[in-house]
């Protein structure tokens, strides 16, 4: 099943839900995909399960939806303090290679040194998938922000004005919410655009963390349960009539160095992240990346990144925003 939120023509939030290749309905009654998940949750159901209990309305036409701007992202929580936008690399099989040459030092006197991406990367190989009852090696890590930074599919993902660079990470992203016991429920897996600076990424690998506080967007389509084993989807950049980048892309266990049950154990392994009642959209990594193959997007370029798996392609237009003087006041 499917699940998304929209906005109605007249202004309200529905939730929509349908199996892939079917209709889309309004699900009856919804205040939220929130509010459903965590009802399953305290309910012990699955969400699938919740929602065919709440029943259908109408039928919604989500090509129109999407034409009409009217996604909204498709979990969020009425406090976007209490969202949280996080993520992982170095995690697919052929993610090392980018990001090798992206900090490797030129100085480096052999060349079998390996910089800390490839020795990140080989931990990952050795130890990401551990044997059932064992914990596997922990991945690189980063916070990208809170709901304040998720933006709606079709909207503009914004480069702030000091950024060099405002580029796509086509990857898959896990949805959770925390129950009110602190158990971490993962609501299923949708597209993500894990928005980053790679060019600022490039200076000195200690500057990853600048690089990933940046907007991010997901969706517009949840897909409950276990995800495929093999994702298999197209990232691609418009401008105007051309499509200047497209590539395939791979995600899913098969392609994959960790497991996610790994990489979610060494997500919500602190206790900072299993508050009741909080949301988590955690992103899994990629492999493919247009920085690698020299494109510079520009303002007005659209982001595509589809897996036909997981519903309508998430699409967001690239936006630099003016400058903002800041400075701190003493009081």
């Amino acid at each position: 099943m499917l699940i998304s939120q929209i906005k109605t023509e007249a202004g309200d939030m529905a939730v929509v839900a349908r199996e892939l290749g079917g209709e889309a309905r309004i699900v009856k009654g919804a205040e939220s995909v929130y509010r459903l998940a965590m009802q399953a949750a305290s309910e012990g159901k699955s969400l699938k399960d919740v929602v065919l209990s709440f029943g259908f309305a109408n039928v919604i036409d989500l090509i129109q939806v999407r034409d009409e701007k009217r996604f909204l992202p498709p979990i969020t929580h009425s406090d976007p303090a209490h969202l949280h936008l996080t993520g992982t690399g170095l995690t697919h099989l052929g993610s090392a290679a980018t990001r090798d040459a992206m900090h490797k030092k030129t100085s480096e006197a052999a060349e079998e040194t390996l910089t800390d991406s490839m020795k990140m990367f080989k931990m990952g190989l050795e130890g990401g998938k551990p044997k059932a009852g064992e914990k596997g090696v922990q991945p690189e890590w980063f916070y990208k922000g809170n709901g304040t930074q998720a933006v709606s599919p079709e909207q503009p993902l914004t480069s702030p004005s000091f950024a060099l660079d405002g580029g796509e990470e086509p990857e898959m992203a896990g949805i959770y919410v925390i129950g009110e016991d602190g158990t971490p429920f993962r609501v299923g897996f949708a597209v993500s655009n894990e928005f980053s600076d790679h060019v600022t990424e490039r200076i000195n690998y200690l500057y990853l963390a600048h690089s990933k506080l940046r907007q991010a967007s997901f969706g517009p389509e949840i897909r409950i349960g276990a995800p495929p084993e093999d994702i298999r989807g197209t990232s691609r950049i418009r401008r105007g009539d051309q499509v200047i980048f497209e590539k395939p892309f791979l995600s899913g266990e098969a392609n994959m160095s960790h497991t996610f049950a790994n990489l979610e154990y060494h997500h919500f392994k602190y206790e900072l992240f299993r508050q009741p009642g909080e949301v988590h959209v955690h992103m899994f990594g990629t492999a493919t990346l247009s920085f690698a193959e020299g494109v510079k997007p520009e303002p007005g370029d659209v982001f595509e990144i589809e897996a036909p798996d997981f519903g309508l392609a998430l699409r967001n237009p690239l936006k630099t925003a003016d400058e903002q003087p800041v400075s701190v006041r003493i009081l």
